[in-house]
C-alpha cells in the first residue's frame, strides 16, 4: 500500500506541472493576441510547428529515463534537476519585451519551444513515476485520483487567481502583471515539484538490462494497447483544449460577462476536482473501459448542449460548463491508470518494459493533441472574423459559440469510438499482473 502522504507528494507535482499547462491552456493564446499583440493565426500556426520538436525530444526522454540509474531511481531525479529551469523559463515565456511585430513572433516561439522543452524533461519522468510506485492496479487509480485532484488544485489556483493577480501585481500594465504573476506561481510549483521529489519512493523496479533504443522502439510499437491510447489521447485532448481556451472568448464575446471570466473556469475546475474524486469509487463498481467510453459520451453531449444556451441563460451555461468538466475529468485517473496497466501488458507481451517510452509517447500525443486544439481555436478565431480586444461581429460570436461547443463534442466521441479496441479489462490486467510476478520469481 501506498501512504495518503506519498499519494499526496505525488500529487503536488501535477499541482506544479499545472501551474504551466493550465496557464497554456486557458490563458497563453488571450495573451499572445490580446497582450502581446501577436496574430491568432500566427499563434495556431507556433503551437502545432512546436509538435515537430516534441515528436523527436518526448520519446528520447522517456528512453533516456528508462536507461537513468541513480541513486534516486529512474524518474524521481529529473524532478530535482529541472524544477528551477522550468519555473525560470515559464517566466521568460511570459514577458513581453518591446520588439518589432516579427521580433516578438521569434521572441513567442523561441520562449514556447523552450518552455515546452523543459516542460518534456520534467513531466514525462514525473507520470513515469506514477507507474512504479506501486504494481498494484487499484493502487495506481487510487494514486492517480490523487494526482487529478492536486492537478486541478493546480488549474483553480491558476483560474482564479491568475487574472486578479495580473490586475494588482500589474496597476493596469497587463504585460507586466502577467509576468510577475507567473513568477510568484513558478516559484510555487518549484517547491512543490522538490516536495514531490522528496515525498515519493520508486518500487517497481525492472531489469537491469534494457537492450538499445532501437529495440524499445520496437517493443513499443508491438504493444497495440499503446497505440489505442495513443490516438485516444490525440482526439481527447485536441477537443478539451479547443473548449477550454475558447472559454475566455465564450464569457466575454458570447455570454458579453468579461468581469466572469475568473469565475467561470473557477467553477469549472471544482467541477473537475469534483470529477477526480469519484473516479476511484466508480472505477471499483463498474468495468473502466465501459466506464470510460460511457464518460466520454456524456461530455461530448454535454458540449452539443452548449451550443443551444442562448447569451442570456447564463446560470445554464455555467451550469453545463461545470458539469462537462466533473464528468470529463472523472476519466482522467482513468485513463492515466490505463497507461501503467499498458506498460504492463507490453512486458508480458514482449519481455521488455518500456515505462519511461510508453508515457513519453502517450504525453508526445497529448502535446500534439494540445497542439492541434490551440492552434485550432487560433485559426478558428482568425477564419471568423475575429478582432482583439473589441466588439464581435455576429459571425465571429457564432464562430466563438460553435468551436466552444460543438467542435470540441467530436474530440470526446472520436475517443468513445477508438476505445472500442481497448481490451485490457480489469479481468486481463489481473491475468497479466499475475504473470508477470510468476516470472519474476
Amino acid at each position: 500500500m501506498v501512504s495518503v502522504r506519498e499519494k499526496i507528494a505525488y500529487g503536488l507535482g501535477d499541482t506544479a506541472s499545472n501551474i504551466v499547462f493550465q496557464t497554456v491552456m486557458l490563458f497563453l493564446t488571450f495573451f499572445y493576441t490580446d497582450i502581446f499583440g501577436i496574430s491568432p493565426a500566427f499563434v495556431g500556426t507556433m503551437f502545432l510547428a512546436v509538435r515537430v520538436i516534441d515528436a523527436i525530444t518526448d520519446p528520447l526522454m522517456g528512453a533516456f529515463a528508462d536507461r537513468t540509474q541513480s541513486k534516486h531511481g529512474k524518474f524521481r531525479p529529473y524532478l530535482l534537476w529541472f524544477a528551477l529551469p522550468f519555473g525560470l523559463i515559464s517566466v521568460l515565456a511570459f514577458t513581453t519585451p518591446d520588439f518589432s511585430e516579427t521580433g516578438k513572433m521569434w521572441y513567442a516561439f523561441f520562449t514556447y519551444t523552450l518552455l515546452m522543452l523543459v516542460y518534456t524533461a520534467i513531466n514525462i519522468p514525473y507520470c513515469a513515476l506514477g507507474g512504479v510506485l506501486t504494481a498494484d492496479p487499484a493502487e495506481r487509480v487510487s494514486i492517480q485520483s490523487y494526482r487529478f485532484v492536486f492537478a486541478m488544485l493546480g488549474g483553480v489556483l491558476v483560474s482564479a487567481c491568475t487574472l486578479p493577480l495580473v490586475d494588482y501585481f500589474g496597476q493596469g500594465d497587463k504585460a507586466k502583471g502577467y509576468q510577475l504573476t507567473i513568477l510568484a506561481m513558478s516559484v510555487m510549483g518549484v517547491l512543490m515539484f522538490l516536495a514531490c521529489f522528496y515525498g515519493t519512493k520508486e518500487r517497481v523496479q525492472p531489469q537491469a538490462e534494457q537492450g538499445t533504443v532501437g529495440a524499445g522502439f520496437k517493443a513499443l510499437w508491438a504493444n497495440d494497447q499503446w497505440r489505442v491510447l495513443s490516438v485516444a489521447a490525440l482526439f481527447l485532448l485536441s477537443g478539451s483544449v479547443l473548449r477550454n481556451t475558447l472559454a475566455i472568448y465564450y464569457v466575454k464575446y458570447y455570454l458579453e460577462l468579461p468581469g466572469s471570466i475568473s469565475l467561470f473556469i473557477t467553477l469549472g475546475m471544482i467541477g473537475s476536482i469534483a470529477g477526480c474524486i469519484v473516479a476511484q469509487p466508480l472505477a471499483k463498481r463498474f468495468c473502466k473501459v465501459k466506464l470510460y467510453i460511457g464518460i466520454q459520451l456524456t461530455a461530448a453531449a454535454l458540449c452539443v448542449a452548449s451550443y443551444f444556451v442562448t447569451p442570456n441563460q447564463t446560470v445554464l451555461a455555467f451550469a453545463l460548463f461545470i458539469l462537462w468538466n466533473f464528468f470529463f475529468n472523472a476519466g482522467t485517473p482513468l485513463l492515466w491508470a490505463k497507461m501503467a496497466d499498458t506498460v504492463d501488458y507490453g512486458q508480458w507481451k514482449t519481455g521488455i518494459r518500456t515505462t519511461g517510452m510508453v508515457y513519453s509517447s502517450i504525453i508526445f500525443f497529448i502535446k500534439l493533441g494540445l497542439a492541434i486544439g490551440g492552434a485550432a481555436a487560433g485559426w478558428l478565431l482568425a477564419g471568423y472574423g475575429y478582432q482583439a480586444d473589441q466588439s464581435q461581429s455576429e459571425t465571429a460570436r457564432q464562430g466563438i459559440l460553435l468551436s466552444f461547443s460543438i467542435y470540441p463534442a467530436l474530440g470526446s466521441l472520436l475517443v468513445a469510438i477508438v476505445m472500442r479496441w481497448y481490451i485490457l479489462t480489469d479481468k486481463k490486467i489481473a491475468q497479466i499482473s499475475m504473470e508477470l510476478k510468476r516470472a519474476a520469481g
